[in-house]
């Protein structure tokens, strides 16, 4: 009875990394069906979510594990799972930067959204409400909080 109450999940691995820098593997559990847009429920999706606790298996330790998702400075997640709306247009725009966290790490890639274009400034991007950043590196996207973020710079082509 009670696993008729269920809501499937899928696990996806992503990497987490904490003030100061230290790392973790873990997975995360995405839900099939996205709450606030077509398609699945997408990394993104959970940190930029209402829940402070999001559970985890720890994938070192083999253990659940919650973290509070205001204290995690970037979610590293394979770009396969990174993307949400199919149904979204398709011409973004988009800026290549360098990210310096307060701790001193820095991060560089492709910043790429969606907006009108009387609010597509980056700086307008950058000041929505929601709290994590998604930052296109080479090999993977990066979750970056914006809490942890001193200086975006735009890098120059």
């Amino acid at each position: 009875m009670a696993d008729d109450l269920r809501v499937p999940k899928r696990r996806v691995p992503a990497e987490v990394v904490l003030p100061g820098g230290r790392t973790r593997r873990i997975a995360v559990f995405l839900a099939d069906a996205a709450a606030d847009h077509s398609g699945p429920e997408v990394p993104g999706d959970l940190l930029n979510g209402r829940e402070d606790f999001i559970p985890a298996l720890d994938e070192e330790d083999g253990v659940m594990t919650f973290l509070n998702r205001h204290g995690l400075s970037v979610v590293r997640v394979g770009r396969e799972t990174a993307s949400g709306d199919d149904d979204a247009p398709t011409i973004p725009t988009e800026h290549e930067v360098e990210i310096l966290l307060r701790d001193g790490t820095s991060l560089r890639g492709l910043v790429s959204y969606l907006r009108p274009p009387d609010r597509a400034r980056l700086v307008d991007y950058l000041n929505e409400s929601t709290p994590f950043l998604p930052l296109h590196e080479e090999n993977a996207l990066a979750l970056v909080n914006k809490r942890h973020l001193s200086r975006v710079v735009l890098v120059k082509r």
